[in-house]
């Protein structure tokens, strides 16, 4: 197209081609980075090098953060010249708007917003270094590379119809993203492992991000060349005209497939609402559901056994209400007032009474269940619609489980949660209510009274749907679950739930898209084969070729979700639904009753044997493989092919930015490795167990808030936790020790696995973990007896750390031969050594005598403290000089017990502690005769607060040092 302008008009000073707007941002981006590279190797070499760890030669290349960061004169070269880049940055996305705008088309602003948006928050965390404020430096660097997913598929789908700019995009888009998985990799290697030099190959990956970075911006110089400025469209590429030999359906089709199809044509604010309500209301569906199990087990922990309200787990089985056809008529016909009851679940946290609370979460859980089966199949009759509203249930488990990382295994909007434990009840509530309408807004496509789909059995459709939602709940309604399963202790040899739980997510993620995109893969018995493969590897192996098993195990169960539910969603939803709820509440029983079988009837004969629940959980669903593959053998319309529907695009961006969330949130929890004991200068160990009743309160409110309060005012510098396995069902699928850990500051180890079945030790410290060694000791009759044996580098001193919990009163034999296993554990350590543990014996009686003993060579701490029955500190090889016992307030049923050691500086001052004779080891001296560094806070004195005090001697103990 020939511009209308022959000659520069006489108003006009000076015109220039548009692509001079993209070549100034370029040059004055990279001269910023590049400059203050120069200048900082030329006059900080050696210091810009260094980092926590290492400086040269093992780090022999600065980061982006060290280059640009608090150093003159490379910082104002920097800053100077990103401020001079903003100007052509600004008139960039100006541009690029006017240049894809078009009547009617809503992606174009939405993608200039995030242009500006990104250019600003660049300036925040250029400007603001992490020394300046590293709160608010994060969160503009987390906004600024969120922005950049919708700016760079934005880009990429907008593009106009120019062959070589399209392809430079594409290439230099999945440049950067692919740089980020090896940079994270190698920061992991620095920042977790401490390898030498991993830093510097960090920093190459973080410098590649850049130059990607800036050269995508800078291929819009191909695009530009369109405007001549002041500014005049001497083409008309920004009215839509194809200028390219290349037919422009052949581009965007080349432009759909590079971003998925997510960007594709027509987007609409109102199905986008639509789309992000379902999936909010899939959340709090799982969101109650995930609730149930805590809700209960508050019961049997106070009666130490079945207490009869277990019963309410059979609230899941409300869908078989719906062989009444009348009923089922009425459900179908009034899914709004349904959808609405079941959110009496979120609710509950307003009522105060634990066992009214449970009734309420109870009723809401058997609304939403009977809600959702009835949706499925009022849709069943229309494919889209379907699978739209399984896409909603299925992505709501996704977004569940990423809520749950973000608020450090719990969910904000459960009934043990409120505004004192980190909850955000009200605000989900009031979401979860407009999420509802919106979800319900589109009447139902058929009555109650329509006949289901005769092909296939439903019984086997039923037992899958059993299999199939007890898979998803129990591996994949937390990302930390599986990483448990395959942790083994120190030194870290497997992945960790803060640093590699994305990985669990992105398979998925990617289950899921497969599912979709892949049906006639996703239910073949190849899948299947591969499956259990997964399985196996998960159930058998731990470090990181069960966590492959565990990926391989995530991407199969989101992805047969699809085809199984939608299955059984076309028969009758009394029988597939409320029959496979039924099915999944025994496999619940069955994975509590393989640790708690001493408290039910039958419990032996399935003690620990998660193997076979596992199987059990694969065959059912392998009952629905077989369904699927079978029921109309031989014709060519028993294969799925995937359906072409618009709702996907909002489903996969919503798989997107929940992903991203994800990241930004593990960003936030990466471990800072800053573990600082209370009282270096002293030498000082404070040491404490706890027996902290599986995080939940005497009014069964989430406990880890008043945990971390507690432990912190007593500075604890060590702790044992007992009844601390929270991985079940039955529990939450939670993880205290995570949030504890990285609040407090310590390293953590969370003992052996859910899949070791013992109610759980963990071990937090303040000194690093040299190495642990999970121990399950000899439990003929009772529950198996957990033990940490860890080795902690205590300033330089190799000091030796035992976490131990015993069997149970009922169990003497057990109990006896527990305390010579330790005891011989024990005794085969020659470094100084603490015992942190729950024995079940009386002072100076019975298997006392072994724990403490020539064999153990361990001391109690205080051998007249004759109130004890079952935690116990015994000590060697240190100079004890205090213990305190804390009263619980209503934390849990056990006090904190605490002692403060001494650890030698030499070898000769050690020995001397290990052969003190009794009588000076045990001579008690009061609290001025001790240096103020050792004593116990005087804030728990008398009264105390929020109800810890110390009690039984009303003050601290001090001895002989």
């Amino acid at each position: 197209m020939v511009s209308k302008y022959k000659d520069k008009d006489a108003g006009v000073v000076v015109s220039f081609n548009g692509q001079w707007v993209s070549w100034a941002h370029t040059i004055v981006a990279y001269a910023a980075f590049l400059g203050a590279l120069v200048v900082g190797v030329s006059l900080h070499y050696h210091k810009i090098v260094q980092n926590e760890f290492y400086g040269y030669p093992d780090e022999w290349f600065p980061s982006v953060s060290a280059t640009i960061g608090d150093r003159y004169p490379e910082r104002s070269v920097f800053m100077v010249l990103i401020a001079i880049t903003s100007g052509p940055r600004f008139a960039l996305v100006g541009l690029w708007y006017l240049l894809t705008a078009r009547p009617g088309r809503t992606l174009p602003k939405v993608i200039a917003f995030f242009g500006v948006f990104r250019t600003l928050t660049c300036g925040g965390w250029t400007y603001i270094t992490s020394t300046d404020d590293h709160d608010w430096h994060d969160i503009f660097m987390i906004s600024y590379l969120v922005a950049t997913i919708p700016w760079t598929f934005g880009c990429l789908a907008l593009s106009p119809p120019n062959p070589r700019a399209i392809k430079l995009r594409k290439y230099l888009a999945g440049a950067f993203y692919g740089s980020l998985v090896p940079l994270i990799y190698f920061f992991i290697q620095h920042k977790v492992h401490r390898v030498a030099g991993a830093y510097t190959t960090y920093a190459f990956f973080e410098w590649s991000l850049i130059l990607f970075d800036v050269g995508f911006d800078a291929v819009t110089a191909l695009d530009f060349n369109t405007f001549e400025l002041v500014v005049k469209d001497v083409k008309g590429t920004s009215k839509g005209v194809n200028t390219s030999s290349v037919p422009t359906a052949v581009l965007e089709k080349e432009k759909e497939k590079a971003t998925g199809g997510v960007f594709a044509a027509n987007f609409a604010m109102g199905e986008a609402l639509d789309i992000a309500a379902d999936v909010y209301h899939g959340f709090v569906f799982w969101s109650m559901l995930t609730s149930l199990g805590v809700t209960i087990w508050y019961f049997p922990l106070w009666h130490m056994g079945i207490s009869g309200y277990e019963a309410l787990v059979m609230s899941t089985i409300s869908p078989a209400l719906l062989s009444i056809k009348p009923l089922r008529s009425l459900i179908v016909r009034n899914l709004r007032i349904a959808h609405l009851l079941s959110l009496s679940a979120l609710v509950a946290y307003l009522v105060r009474d634990p066992l009214y609370r449970l009734f309420t979460v109870g009723f809401g859980v058997m609304m939403g269940c009977l809600a959702w089966a009835a949706t499925f199949y009022s849709e069943s009759v229309h494919g889209p619609r379907l699978e739209s509203r399984i896409l909603a249930w299925t992505v709501g488990l996704l977004m569940s489980a990423v809520v749950k990382f973000a608020w450090h295994t719990n969910n904000p909007i459960w009934p043990i949660m409120h505004a004192a434990n980190g909850g955000y009840n009200g605000t989900g509530l009031a979401l979860a209510v407009l999420a509802a309408l919106r979800f319900t807004r589109r009447a139902p496509l058929q009555s109650g009274d329509a006949p289901e789909t005769k092909s296939g059995s439903s019984l086997l459709s039923a037992v899958s749907i059993g299999g199939l939602f007890f898979g998803l709940h129990s591996l994949l309604s937390d990302t930390s679950t599986m990483i448990l399963w395959v942790w083994d202790g120190y030194p870290i040899r497997g992945p960790v739930s803060n640093v590699h739980a994305w990985y669990t997510i992105a398979a998925m993620t990617a289950g899921l898209l497969l599912g979709l995109l892949k049906p006639n893969l996703i239910t073949s018995w190849t899948a299947y084969g591969v499956a259990c493969l997964g399985a196996t590897l998960l159930t058998l192996y731990s470090r990181w070729f069960g966590y492959l098993g565990a990926l391989i195990t995530a991407a199969y169960l989101m992805g047969i979700s699809v085809p199984l539910v939608a299955n059984a969603s076309k028969k009758s939803p009394a029988l597939t639904f409320g029959l496979g709820f039924f099915i999944y509440n025994l496999l619940v029983l069955f994975h509590v009753w393989v640790v708690a079988y001493a408290f039910v009837p039958g419990g032996p004969l399935v003690r620990e044997h998660t193997d076979w629940v596992m199987i059990t959980m694969m065959l059912f669903i392998g009952a629905g493989v077989f369904n699927l593959t079978s029921r109309s053998s031989g014709k060519k319309s028993s294969r799925r092919r995937p359906t072409s529907s618009p709702h996907r695009k909002y489903h996969f961006g919503t798989l997107g930015v929940l992903n991203v969330f994800f990241l930004s949130a593990a960003f936030i929890r990466f471990p800072t490795n800053d573990y600082k004991p209370y009282h270096a200068e002293d030498r000082l160990i404070t040491a404490g167990i706890w027996t902290i009743h599986f995080s939940l309160d005497n009014d069964m409110w989430s406990s880890e808030y008043r945990m971390r309060d507690l432990i912190k005012e007593l500075e604890v510098d060590v702790i044992g936790l007992l009844e601390s396995d929270l991985q079940r069902i039955i529990m939450g699928n939670r993880d205290t020790t995570q949030f504890l850990a990285e609040d407090l500051g310590m390293y953590v180890d969370y003992g052996p696995g859910p899949n070791k079945h013992t109610w759980g030790a963990a071990l937090l410290s303040k000194f690093p973990i040299l190495n642990s060694t999970h121990h399950l000791l000899p439990s003929p009759v009772g529950e198996l007896a957990p033990a940490i044996h860890a080795t902690l580098d205590v300033y330089g001193s190799l000091v030796d750390v035992f976490v131990f919990h015993s069997g149970q009163e009922e169990d003497p034999e057990d109990r006896r031969l527990q305390s010579e296993y330790l005891a011989k554990l024990m005794g085969s350590s020659t470094r100084p050594s603490i015992l942190l543990s729950y024995l079940v014996t009386r002072p100076l009686e019975g298997n006392y005598n072994t724990y403490s003993s020539a064999t153990s060579g361990m001391h109690d701490v205080d051998p007249s403290d004759w109130d004890r029955w079952c935690e116990y500190i015994l000590f060697k090889g240190l100079r004890r000089t205090g213990y305190a016992r804390v009263s619980r307030s209503t934390i849990t049923d056990t006090e904190l017990q605490v002692a403060k050691f001494v650890v030698p500086a030499t070898e000769e001052d050690g020995a001397a502690a290990w052969a003190a004779d009794a009588d000076a080891r045990n001579r008690r001296v009061g609290e001025p005769e001790v240096p103020p560094g050792w004593r116990f806070p005087a804030m728990f004195r008398g009264e105390g607060v929020r109800g810890h005090r110390y009690h039984v001697f009303d003050e601290p103990r001090y001895y002989n040092y």
